[in-house]
């Protein structure tokens, strides 16, 4: 779970990076920033209901992720 976990933030990372290279490169002229924002959110909604799910079904312990 922990690898999932980590995977996510990275992804959730990278997203958050692409926008910000397409914020500067394309200077607005086109929507590539918002699609990415778009994954980051989602991809952070997605890790949210995992780490749901796994608390609800016993995957996450009460202790955290150690």
């Amino acid at each position: 779970m922990r690898i999932v976990v980590l995977l996510f933030i990275f992804l959730i990372l990278a997203s958050l990076g692409s926008a910000l290279y397409y914020l500067v490169k394309d200077k607005g002229g086109s929507d590539r920033t918002v699609k990415m924002l778009t994954i980051r959110i989602t991809l952070s909604l997605t890790l949210f209901i995992l780490l749901m799910a796994g608390y609800y079904f016993g995957l996450v312990p009460q202790n955290g992720l150690r």
